[in-house]
């Protein structure tokens, strides 16, 4: 991490996981787990969409932002299941995932609709965690850093150089995933820096230093320190250790040493 330039966001993302019923329990224990949790770095929490408006009430005056998992790149109209930036940012969601891997395996979203998406966030006053990373095949023919970086020239078309400074970049290797596995803090680290190199080459290198990266592979509560020692690794994006408060808690404790 470097505070001095940019900050520290850790977002939990609890994908199609929890109830209604058990987010205050859960944000009490929160926030007696972490109660200084907002003195470096910042706290999100991303819900399914059922989820988000009792989110917002459990979480509504703590120091915890609440975030969707995707949405819409229109901003109305007849389309039947989708949910729009207008519409989130109306109920009081300042966050939104876009592009998880997940979402890119499994629904078929694209670049080119992940772009849609970032603009449409941008326009709407929400922050895109925008989500980049490579496949085990992928890494494993040295194609890193080229896919890397076209996922992020694709998803910032159009985004103004003030624009880019609200969004934050997840770095989400996909073979790390809900697996257990782990890149080693300086394999991410290594592509942590190369996409603020990629940031460099779009905008300038001011903007870059002043955009923040997460990690999003399996960080938990043992490696969380670590991996946000790296300098170019400002945060996390974090999955399974988000569903269970001590674990998260352990993670924002970290961020905040």
């Amino acid at each position: 991490m470097n505070r001095q330039f940019r900050q520290t966001i850790i977002a939990g993302n609890w994908k199609m996981n929890m109830l209604a019923s058990g987010i205050r329990a859960y944000a009490e224990e929160l926030g007696s787990l972490a109660p200084g949790s907002d003195k470096w770095c910042e706290t999100v929490v991303c819900a399914p969409f059922v989820l988000l408006p009792s989110a917002i009430e459990v979480f509504k005056g703590s120091h915890i932002g609440v975030g969707a998992q995707n949405m819409s790149q229109h901003e109305s109209g007849a389309y039947t299941g989708e949910v729009s930036g207008m519409q989130l940012l109306d109920i009081g969601v300042s966050y939104v995932i876009i592009g998880h891997s997940e979402r890119r395996e499994y629904y078929g979203e694209t670049d080119a609709s992940v772009n849609k998406k970032v603009l449409a966030a941008l326009s709407n006053s929400l922050r895109p965690i925008i989500c980049v990373g490579e496949s085990l095949g992928q890494r494993e023919t040295g194609i890193t850093y080229e896919l890397v970086a076209m996922q992020i020239k694709s998803a910032l078309v159009g985004v103004s150089s003030e624009e880019v400074r609200r969004a934050v970049i997840a770095y989400e290797p996909i073979w790390a995933i809900g697996t257990g596995v782990t890149a080693t803090p300086e394999d991410a680290q290594d592509v942590c820096r190369e996409i603020r190199n990629v940031l460099s080459f779009i905008y300038d290198e001011e903007t870059a230093q002043a955009i923040t990266i997460q990690y999003g592979g399996s960080m938990n509560d043992k490696n969380a320190s670590q991996l946000l020692a790296q300098p170019d690794i400002d945060g996390g994006l974090i999955g399974g250790a988000s569903l269970k408060a001590d674990s998260f808690a352990a993670i924002i404790n970290a961020a905040n040493q």
